[in-house]
């Protein structure tokens, strides 16, 4: 008889294949798991699969006295309560550097968007303005990529790899993370610092406590009137409010977002602005890092029910 899991989240059933084939799914389709399977049913469970970013707490466990493991799809686990995890003995993983590729991709598409004005441009086009000769005051020249000023907030897989590709665009790159590496990038000892020096500040630092609203209003005036952020991390690093408010009066030039605090409602104020460029959280969302992060799932789960250490558990769990 299969083990079984219960997908805790909502994910596309293409996403559930692979798992489906290994071990007995109990699909909650993103609902309350009391409302789709009976108590006895659930207490019986022993592993759980979630997305990172949803919120599962000490009460949501306790539904589940024999929960083991708490499997994340993808590299975050800030919805997870680790220390209730810690508390209960059960094992937390997720799929670390799976999707670091992609995403670094989809922040450097975002900044390109964004700095170059690409939107702008492709509706000039579309409306006839370039064939016209229209003037507009939004196509006239901007800052190309060698030797803008790069600053990488967190400076993991995924910051890593948008370093080197920012690097390969002749642009001058530092960073600053809760630990300095021996990396050819210059180092900051402060969010601060950091805005303070570059042009374009690309948010790649894990999401928690400790980083709600971190890049508040303060941080966005010391990028400047010339200033570009760039979110691919999650939602609750940006200040929003703060972010709509520095758009719209100019304190910065413009926004590249994949990621929202209350997805996937992104706040009218914000879309209404014509300087940002929108993503709906697809940073990861390759066929690659697909298989990456199912392999990872499967490796997680596979180790778990054989009484084995997970090979991609959350260290601070």
């Amino acid at each position: 008889m299969a083990d079984k899991v219960l997908v805790y989240s909502r994910f596309p059933k293409t996403m559930m294949a692979r798992f489906a084939e290994r071990f007995e799914l109990l699909d909650t389709g993103g609902k309350q798991a009391t409302e789709v399977f009976p108590p006895d049913e659930l207490g019986g469970i022993r592993a759980l699969l979630t997305a990172g970013g949803s919120p599962l707490g000490a009460e949501a466990m306790d539904l589940f006295p024999k929960l083991g493991a708490i499997v994340c799809y993808g590299t975050g686990y800030d919805g997870v309560d680790l220390k209730a995890a810690a508390a209960r003995n059960i094992a937390v993983g997720h799929s670390p550097g799976a999707n670091a590729a992609s995403v670094a991709d989809i922040a450097m598409t975002l900044m390109l968007a964004t700095t170059r004005r690409l939107l702008v441009a492709d509706q000039y086009v579309r409306s006839g303005d370039w064939a016209a000769s229209k003037q507009s005051p939004m196509m006239r020249p901007q800052a190309g990529m060698p030797g803008r000023r790069i600053g990488i907030y967190g400076m993991g897989e995924i910051g890593r790899k948008i370093a080197a590709r920012c690097a390969a665009f002749e642009s001058e790159v530092g960073y600053f993370s809760r630990t300095k590496y021996d990396l050819p990038y210059q180092y900051f000892p402060s969010l601060e610092a950091l805005a303070d020096w570059c042009s374009v500040l690309m948010i790649a630092v894990r999401a928690g406590a400790e980083t709600q609203h971190v890049v508040n209003a303060d941080i966005l005036k010391r990028l400047g009137a010339d200033g570009y952020v760039v979110n691919i991390s999650r939602g609750s690093v940006i200040d929003e409010k703060a972010l709509v408010a520095a758009l719209t009066d100019k304190t910065i030039a413009g926004a590249g977002l994949d990621v929202f605090e209350k997805e996937p409602h992104a706040p009218g104020a914000l879309t209404a602005l014509p300087n940002v460029v929108f993503a709906p959280h697809i940073g990861g969302h390759t066929l690659e890092s697909h298989v990456a992060m199912q392999s990872c799932v499967l490796a997680n789960l596979s180790a778990f029910f054989a009484g084995k250490p997970l090979p991609y558990g959350v260290k601070s769990a």
